[in-house]
């Protein structure tokens, strides 16, 4: 994932807590899991979307960037690997959820996929590194790697602040646009949270309760809220 971490936008993740969970944790396999469908997914959309880039430069800005999410992948699979699980079966738990977010946020034009790419994927990319506050180092680390700014946001904020600089009615769209990928991401979450109690737990650790968990959803609106002024929305 290339957005911008909320250090960079001047949000602060929650500290680490005293005692972190486990590496033998089930949860961290199904943490594992879900990103790298998250990844793979990621891949393939972004694979296809080059073709809505109106430039060569476009097109291959976009290619670097499904580059940098399969080798996300790879990372996670040999992680994965590393536990004893098997990768597909793994991941088979979180298909459902993260299709049916791209299907319900499939972009129509080249600006929405980079407002999505940039906003949507950065609100996920703040979830999972509020869970790796709770995980031992070794872990946390794997985490933080797969989900580090690829140094390919700079494109994305250059093509879109330029578009909406001169159309105001493309800015209005794509602001309600972000809004859409704030509320599809947030559903997404808690969908995912349901289906795997061991995921569950560990968000709950990351978190400490279920008021942790609703403070949570407001610092990514208000790290989503940054991403979408640095793009000029």
């Amino acid at each position: 994932m290339g957005a911008q971490s909320p250090a960079a936008l001047g949000v602060t993740p929650s500290e680490p807590i005293a005692s972190p969970v486990p590496a033998e944790h089930p949860g961290v396999t199904d943490l594992f899991a879900v990103l790298a469908y998250g990844e793979i997914s990621a891949f393939y959309r972004l694979t296809e979307e080059a073709a809505l880039s109106p430039s060569l430069p476009g097109k291959v800005a976009v290619a670097r960037m499904a580059a940098a999410e399969l080798a996300h992948f790879e990372r996670l699979e040999a992680a994965l690997t590393a536990r004893g699980a098997e990768v597909y079966a793994a991941m088979a738990p979180f298909t459902r959820a993260l299709d049916d977010y791209h299907r319900s946020t499939d972009p129509s034009t080249w600006l929405e996929s980079m407002v999505k790419f940039h906003v949507g994927d950065g609100i996920a990319a703040d979830f999972y590194r509020e869970i790796a506050g709770a995980l031992s180092p070794d872990v946390a680390a794997v985490v933080r790697d797969v989900l580090a700014d690829t140094g390919h946001s700079e494109f994305v904020i250059d093509e879109v602040r330029r578009a909406v600089a001169a159309s105001r009615s493309e800015r209005d769209r794509l602001t309600l646009w972000g809004r859409r990928l704030l509320g599809e991401a947030i559903t997404q979450a808690q969908y995912v949270m349901a289906q795997r109690d061991e995921l569950t737990e560990l968000v709950l650790a990351a978190t400490g309760d279920l008021n942790g968990i609703a403070t949570l959803f407001d610092r990514m609106q208000t790290a989503h809220s940054e991403r979408m002024a640095v793009l000029g929305l």
